[in-house]
C-alpha cells in the first residue's frame, strides 16, 4: 500500500510539473501579437477627397470617439496619400481595436452609436448611397499588430 501512496504522489508531482510547464512555455514565433487593427482602403473619385473627408469628420469621427469612450475601439487613424496607378487607394481608415474578440457582435455594439451620430437605418443608407458618388471602397482588412521579439 506504501507503493502505490508513493506512485500516486510521484504520478501528481510529475503531472503538476508538467501542467506548470506547459503553461510557461512561450510561442517560438518571432513576434508578440498586439491589437487588432480594420483596414479599410478608399479612393476618392477625383476632385472629391476633401468632400469625402468632410463628411468623414460629420460621422466617422462621431462615432469613432463615442465608440472610444465606450472601449469599443482603441483608437483610429486615417492617412491620406498619392495614389500610386489609377486602381490604388489614397485614403486608409485604420481602426484598432484590442483583439479578435472586440469584433464579436459589432453590429450590435455599433448600430446605437450610429443611430446616434448618424440617424435612422434610412438616413445611414441614404448617406452610404450618397457616399458612392464620390469614393470607392478598394478593400477591407483585419490585421494584427505584432512586435518583433
Amino acid at each position: 500500500m506504501r507503493i502505490t501512496k508513493k506512485l500516486q504522489i510521484a504520478a501528481l508531482v510529475a503531472l503538476s510539473l508538467g501542467i506548470a510547464s506547459l503553461s510557461s512555455a512561450q510561442s517560438d514565433a518571432p513576434y508578440t501579437e498586439g491589437p487588432v487593427w480594420t483596414i479599410t482602403m478608399v479612393k476618392a473619385k477625383s476632385g472629391m477627397t476633401d468632400e469625402y473627408l468632410k463628411g468623414l469628420a460629420k460621422t466617422l469621427k462621431g462615432t469613432l470617439e463615442e465608440a472610444k469612450k465606450q472601449n469599443l475601439v482603441l483608437d483610429y487613424k486615417i492617412l491620406l496619400g498619392n495614389t500610386a496607378t489609377p486602381q490604388d487607394f489614397d485614403i486608409l481608415l485604420m481602426v484598432e481595436s484590442k483583439n479578435m474578440a472586440a469584433q464579436d457582435n459589432a453590429r450590435e455594439k455599433f448600430d446605437p452609436i450610429a443611430r446616434k451620430v448618424v440617424g435612422t437605418t434610412d438616413q445611414q443608407e441614404a448617406l452610404q448611397v450618397k457616399r458612392l458618388d464620390i469614393r470607392e471602397i478598394v478593400g477591407t482588412k483585419l490585421m494584427r499588430e505584432i512586435t518583433l521579439k
